[in-house]
């Protein structure tokens, strides 16, 4: 199943969605679809005219493909502009994602701060040769994900630099549609940490927790657009890292900021 049919099939049966292998991200579903998968239950269960401000996410353990999980949520709280939620990712009767989210209307302010301008970087042309998808090397999600290289190294290169980032999107074997905040998670997560680029050797790495937030309106963009990424590692020690990350569109529109916990095991 290709992003817009495991969306269609969240909205239309939360209670049992399965993720096929094709998603895979080594043993577990890719934590960019889960998030997305499990914003799309929010989404369903929030009023009209709240879009999503930010997601807290914290994945409790890994999700298996082929096997049904139950996407459940609970309204906490709908006040007079901010709706907040709480899902949960259920599968095999234990909780595998859980997401807290803030939905709100916007208001009339006097502050407006314009977003800082988008990390410099190579134009999509003359930026590294698009990372393939390989069988058996590379994460079996990238099927469906193009990224290509403009700052920094690729995981495993003993490249030491704090920063990552470049283009990405959507392939062509995903249909073209809008892009929404669902397409805008599975794309922020598409990029590995920047500590296994620290490594000259393969090994695990996956995300803790996330924190991400959303400019809206979000850009008009389409899932084939191509959308640049800065990632810059905080801190990092004991095979745990933290770092801050923003998406832009290509024309430098901000559409997201992330913040990530992710564990290392090398």
């Amino acid at each position: 199943m290709n992003f817009s049919q495991l969306l269609t099939a969240v909205r239309q049966h939360p209670q049992s969605v399965v993720i096929d292998s094709s998603w895979a991200q080594g043993r577990a579903c890719f934590g960019g679809l889960m998030a997305a998968l499990l914003y799309e239950a929010m989404l369903a269960k929030t009023s009209p005219g709240r879009p999503v401000r930010s997601l807290a996410i914290t994945f409790v353990g890994p999700a298996e493909p082929q096997t049904p999980i139950s996407f459940e949520v609970e309204l906490l709280r709908e006040g007079k502009a901010v709706s907040s939620l709480l899902g949960r990712a259920v599968q095999n009767g234990q909780v595998v994602t859980l997401m807290q989210g803030s939905f709100g209307s916007g208001r009339d302010s006097l502050i407006d701060v314009p977003a800082l301008p988008a990390v410099d970087m190579k134009p999509l042309e003359q930026s590294s040769t698009e990372l393939p998808y390989i069988k058996g090397v590379t994460p079996e999600f990238m099927r469906h994900v193009s990224l290509r290289w403009a700052i920094g190294g690729i995981p495993f290169s003993n490249n030491k630099s704090r920063d990552m980032g470049g283009w990405v999107r959507f392939r062509d074997s995903e249909r073209e549609e809008p892009i929404s905040e669902a397409h805008l998670l599975a794309l922020v997560d598409a990029w590995p940490p920047t500590l296994l680029s620290h490594l000259n050797k393969p090994a695990a790495g996956s995300t803790l927790t996330w924190t991400i937030e959303f400019i809206q309106p979000v850009a008009s963009l389409t899932t084939l657009d191509w959308c640049r990424y800065h990632v810059e590692t905080e801190h990092a020690r004991d095979g745990y890292g933290h770092a801050a990350a923003a998406l832009w569109s290509d024309k430098g529109e901000l559409l997201a900021l992330s913040r990530q916990t992710v564990t290392v095991f090398g």
